[in-house]
């Protein structure tokens, strides 16, 4: 139980409410344990009533007295179970709401590396499936292994105290039946896991076929996706049916040894009563209730075991993230001001997944409030230009400076929240387009946010829609075009009003006009503001205050549109082709 270990911090949090919860416990199974005496007890009444050793109203009264002990008991163990549950329970829900918060917020501070090396699912898996496990054992765990244990405490000497022999024959079968559980529950565990590893399957396959419905109906690949599915439901039955086998046995088998305890103690108790070796039949009935009450916490042992085991296996998978150390480490615990200023020395960066060299030891400098455009083709290391800027990663070797200082000196937070970056795969969420543009500042106005929207030209777009800005947007924005997904997170950045604006290839969707009337507006808006421009397109480059040119990852040009276009090379070039294509 070593990975459980982790845990020990919340017992430590919540210890009072689980002792609390843990005398509530005893106190509730006390009071179940009045009723068999008491049973005993009215039976004997009986017995002396048909022995004529008491009147015909004296067993009455004394009957009704036992009878209402017995309500009276029922009625307290009810309501201590009842308060048992609203503290244990409750308990393992609130470790559960902590631990889904640390593993969350751990998610954040993780770099982007780390979610290139694990997938989605997994992440999502262990924060919620993996979860729910580890809460299985901090609750229903301890409630049910401290009932099993104050029952097997209360009970198991009354039975020897009350009548020996009977009771070693009543408890004869309860091992076999803990035994037999706990290899069943070691069975139903591994099945369980099989298929809950072909729901994962089954749910990536369903998902991937949503995602690409539109690349399935243009190939015509449906007959071959319903083959598919239809292997994968096979599958996915046959996995079921051996788990709803062995779990056809659990309950059967927990009978059929309470009847064999039950056939032992009329049998046994029976012979001893003829025998004169037990005073009273109501003994009999008594130890019957007791087997009835033991049943259950000796099939729970098995169980126990078994959600200890899911536990610890779930929280191992947890403790292996929490235990992944960021590669981006906030040093700085100060807010510190950023102005815009930006310095590249002797840069190279290489990738860790793929070992793919994006940088190679280029230098430049951008003063606070420059605009300067990358252009280049296809890998030569644009985009990967501003994912150091907002230190998504760290250089591989060389320095990054903002404002003259190293930019790990930065507060991490600080030097974030100063940048407005708009990606070319505009990433929106499944909220209104209003709190999707509010996602900049969550205290804009509405007018504030029209005003963006206006400024990334997609205000006439909005307003085209039935709903306009209250327009709920599908999975990653699926309900917007490309061109409209990318001015919507345009005007994100903009309500950000930040010092530094990274835009990443952002106008590659929309057209030449449309982009020329966003370019003069974000011109306005960023005067003063240091702005760096990703793009395949000279039109979103020539009003730069300088351009660089990448390729393989080093800088081959740099000047002005007007320096650039006057020498050979492939500015110049690049700029001739698309002035033909726009003729």
């Amino acid at each position: 139980m070593k990975e459980l270990k982790h845990l020990n911090k919340y017992f430590k949090k919540y210890w009072f409410k689980l002792l609390i919860g843990i005398i509530i416990t005893i106190i509730a199974r006390v009071f179940s344990l009045i009723m068999p005496s008491y049973v005993n007890k009215s039976i004997q009444a009986v017995e002396a009533f048909v022995g004529n050793t008491l009147s015909k109203g004296e067993a009455k009264e004394i009957l009704f007295g036992y009878i209402l002990i017995i309500i009276g008991a029922a009625l307290l163990s009810g309501l201590f179970t009842f308060l048992m549950r609203q503290t244990i329970i409750n308990v393992s829900r609130y470790i559960e709401y902590d631990l889904k918060n640390e593993v969350f917020d751990h998610y954040q501070l993780l770099s982007l590396s780390f979610y290139k090396r694990n997938r989605i699912g997994d992440l999502m898996n262990r924060i919620s499936e993996d979860i729910n496990q580890v809460r299985m054992y901090v609750g229903p765990a301890i409630m049910y292994g401290m009932n099993t244990l104050t029952m097997f405490v209360c009970i198991i000497p009354l039975m020897f105290i009350k009548a020996p022999t009977l009771a070693a024959y009543t408890l004869i079968p309860l091992p076999i039946l803990s035994v037999l559980i706990y290899q069943i529950s070691k069975i139903i565990h591994k099945r369980s896991t099989k298929v809950q590893e072909f729901l994962s399957t089954l749910s990536t396959f369903t998902q991937e076929s949503f995602s690409g419905v539109a690349v399935i109906k243009a190939y015509g690949l449906e007959p071959k996706i319903n083959t598919e599915l239809e292997a994968l439901a096979l599958e996915g039955k046959n996995t079921s049916m051996d788990l709803a086998k062995v779990n056809a046995w659990f309950f059967p088998l927990m009978i059929l040894l309470i009847g064999i305890s039950n056939v032992f103690v009329i049998y046994i108790g029976g012979k001893q009563y003829i025998d004169g070796e037990i005073a009273s039949i109501g003994i009999i009935a008594e130890f019957i209730l007791y087997v009835n009450m033991l049943t259950w916490p000796v099939a729970i042992v098995g169980w126990l075991t078994s959600i200890i085991q899911r536990a610890e296996a779930s929280q191992k998978r947890i403790n292996e993230f929490l235990l992944e150390e960021p590669s981006i480490k906030n040093e700085v615990t100060e807010p510190t001001p950023v102005t815009g200023g930006i310095e590249f020395k002797n840069v190279t960066f290489t990738y860790e997944d793929t070992n793919i060299t994006a940088l190679n030891n280029i230098s430049f400098t951008i003063k606070p409030g420059e605009t300067v455009a990358f252009l280049g083709k296809t890998g030569s290391g644009k985009s990967t230009i501003l994912d150091l800027v907002a230190r998504l990663y760290d250089t591989s070797s060389g320095q990054i400076l903002v404002d003259g200082k190293p930019v790990k000196e930065f507060n991490l937070d600080s030097l974030r929240s100063s940048i407005g970056a708009v990606p070319q795969d505009a990433f929106l969420f499944s909220d209104t387009i209003e709190n999707n543009i509010r996602f900049g500042d969550e205290h804009a106005s509405f007018d504030e946010i029209v005003n963006v929207a206006k400024k990334a030209v997609v205000h006439d777009n909005i307003e085209g829609f039935t709903k306009k800005y209250d327009t709920i947007l599908g999975e990653r924005g699926i309900t917007l075009s490309g061109g409209q997904k990318q001015r919507v997170s345009i005007a994100r950045a903009l309500l950000k009003d930040p010092q530094i604006y990274l835009f990443d290839d952002c106008l590659s969707a929309v057209d030449t006009e449309t982009e020329e009337e966003i370019l003069n507006n974000l011109k306005q808006v960023s005067q003063n503001k240091t702005t760096l421009i990703v793009s395949h397109r000279v039109s979103s480059a020539k009003n730069a205050d300088k351009i660089i040119v990448l390729e393989n990852g080093s800088i081959i040009q740099e000047g002005t549109h007007a320096q650039l276009n006057n020498i050979e090379g492939y500015y110049k070039e690049l700029y001739l082709n698309q002035l033909s294509e726009k003729e």
